[in-house]
């Protein structure tokens, strides 16, 4: 029988169109499975562009809501202010610099080691005044830490230091009696110390407090700090390793062509800048700046050589690094926690 006359049987009509059918089916799946695949893919790039606008949306909303508008600020850094700011960096600037050995301004102080009740102390003695801060600072509660220090009777109680060369203390102590261990420090101009001792000393872990409380000085910008502080590593009473310094900023005292420094975070070297360092600025809107500089041993290294005019550039902007901030060539010198240090800073 050969293949016509096979064609011609009954049951090969349903044969055949099964066949048919199953090759259109194939055909059919065949052209389909990219359509479906691109779509597949345009719909979830769809919903990725969608997630990222809002993203974005929420983030601005965050940023209106809190007074800022998310854009750099271009200003034209103000030679008075960072002489002012306390910040001050440094840089070869082309010429020797005298080197002085730097001490530790509270270095020799005495320790009153605050024990027991003093009997003649009024109700709000030397004694409870340390045992009502001491737990603040152990949890490094900043809130309460700020309310506590602004107290008359913490601000009478910091007072009485001034010219006794002492500090009030409460915390672990050595044989010979001196701080050894972690313990409270309160010394003279608002200023407060906790973390670790050995033999009289601050090394190792601590945290630097210093509350400008009416008062109005170049040592705080004319009003623009309220307060300044270092968290870090120190060694022999003065900040020594890795830490962050930080200045609490009334943004309502900042000109609209000023920029104040915020934060210096780095390597330090007794109390001086010294490596890598990263700072931030805020203007009078609150918008932040982000910087780089390089420092050793409080010689800030010159991004921009200005010395012809008596100014250098020291830190450059993280995002435009065209933009810088300048100090004044003689300031390039002992740049770092100057208020730590023996040097006149008011």
């Amino acid at each position: 029988m050969d293949f016509k006359e096979l064609l011609k049987k009954p049951y090969m009509t349903p044969i055949l169109l099964g066949i048919i059918a199953i090759l259109l089916i194939c055909i059919i799946v065949l052209l389909l499975t990219p359509g479906r695949g691109r779509n597949a893919a345009n719909e979830t790039n769809s919903d990725l562009q969608q997630n990222i606008t809002d993203y974005a949306e929420t983030q601005k909303q965050k940023d209106n809501a809190s007074g800022l508008s998310g854009e750099t600020v271009s200003i034209e850094p103000v030679k008075e202010q960072t002489e002012q700011s306390g910040m001050l960096a440094s840089g070869k600037v082309g010429e020797e610099i005298e080197e002085s050995e730097l001490i530790a301004a509270d270095k020799g102080k005495t320790a009153v080691v605050i024990d027991e009740e003093d009997e003649n102390d009024g109700s709000h003695s030397k004694e409870y005044i340390l045992n009502e801060a001491y737990p603040y600072f152990e949890d490094n509660n900043h809130a309460a830490i700020w309310d506590l220090a602004h107290l008359k009777r913490y601000v009478k109680l910091s007072s009485e230091l001034k010219g006794t060369n002492q500090f009030y203390y409460k915390g672990d102590i050595n044989s010979a009696g001196r701080p050894d261990g972690k313990g409270l420090a309160i010394y003279e101009d608002n200023s407060y110390y906790y973390g670790e001792w050995s033999d009289g000393v601050r090394n190792g872990d601590g945290r630097w407090f210093r509350f400008y409380i009416g008062e109005v000085s170049k040592r705080n910008a004319l009003g623009k700090y309220t307060s300044h502080s270092y968290a870090g590593e120190w060694a022999d009473d003065l900040p020594n390793g890795q830490g962050a310094e930080h200045f609490d900023v009334d943004v309502t005292k900042i000109k609209g062509n000023e920029e104040v420094i915020q934060n210096v975070v780095g390597g330090f070297s007794n109390g001086l800048y010294d490596g890598d360092m990263f700072a931030n600025t805020v203007d009078y809107t609150g918008t932040m700046d982000e910087w780089n500089g390089v420092a050793v041993n409080g010689v800030f290294e010159l991004w921009k050589d200005m010395s012809s005019i008596g100014e250098c550039s020291v830190w450059r902007n993280k995002d435009n690094e065209e933009r810088y901030l300048d100090i004044d060539k003689s300031e390039n010198k002992n740049q770092g926690i100057r208020e730590l240090l023996q040097i006149d800073t008011k």
